[in-house]
């Protein structure tokens, strides 16, 4: 009844971690049109094994007996973010931009801090500087920090290390780090660039997660109908 009991809990483990599996990748396939959008894979692994025992009754109630190891469950170790470019294109619209090569974006958030990204698809603000989707500021690159304007050179930042970077957004990111400035680096005004989502490998997922959702409904559905027979059966007795 235990090992029941116990492998009802491993395949719920499971379920859950198909699901945070699920989110993450609807939320690709929801940002495949985005423009600098970074795509995010799950990375899991399977717990170490228990050794599992017990005692037998009647005279040997005293006798333990090893019934093997097992596996309790999986775990999700990280969320890993992709940071290959995307395709640029053309849009002629004066206020888009996009990077050829590495870096990101430095705007400046409603609280003051750093945001870095690589969504070029600005808009004008009621000053007629550069702002994001979500209103921040866009840095051009002289020494002051200030907001930029259409036809500006913009601030365009590195990191020696990319897991530095958290994300806060579909496209937004922050850092400790305040990385390094690159110069004269290659930003093309009228461009965007697409997101690095596989759409094709984002469906396969989908239909791999789904597999695994029914293995495991039908793991869990005959274990629950074990332990309900085991527990009518010890009732009978």
């Amino acid at each position: 009844m235990i090992f029941m009991i116990r492998s009802i809990n491993t395949v719920n483990k499971n379920m859950n971690i198909l699901q945070k599996k699920l989110e993450n990748t609807n939320a690709n396939i929801a940002n495949v049109n985005t423009p600098g959008y970074k795509f995010q894979d799950i990375v899991q692994s399977t717990n170490e094994s228990q050794e599992m025992f017990n005692y037998t009754g009647g005279a040997d109630g005293n006798t333990r007996v090893d019934l093997g190891n097992f596996i309790y469950s999986n775990r999700i170790d990280d969320a890993v973010i992709s940071f290959e470019p995307g395709n640029l294109y053309e849009t002629d619209k004066e206020t888009d931009y996009a990077i050829a090569g590495n870096g990101f974006f430095t705007v400046r958030m409603a609280d003051g801090q750093l945001g870095y990204t690589r969504n070029g698809n600005f808009r004008l603000n009621d000053e007629n500087q550069l702002v994001t989707t979500e209103g921040y500021q866009v840095l051009s690159d002289d020494s002051k920090g200030d907001a930029a304007y259409p036809g500006y050179s913009l601030l365009i930042t590195d990191f020696d290390d990319y897991d530095d970077l958290v994300s806060i957004g579909d496209t937004l990111f922050v850092s400790n780090d305040q990385g390094y400035t690159i110069q004269n680096s290659d930003v093309r005004q009228g461009f965007l660039e697409t997101s690095n989502v596989t759409i094709v490998d984002e469906i396969v997922k989908l239909i791999e997660i789904s597999r695994e959702f029914e293995s495991n409904q039908k793991l869990l559905h005959a274990a629950d109908e074990t332990l309900n027979k085991a527990v009518n059966e010890i009732g009978r007795v």
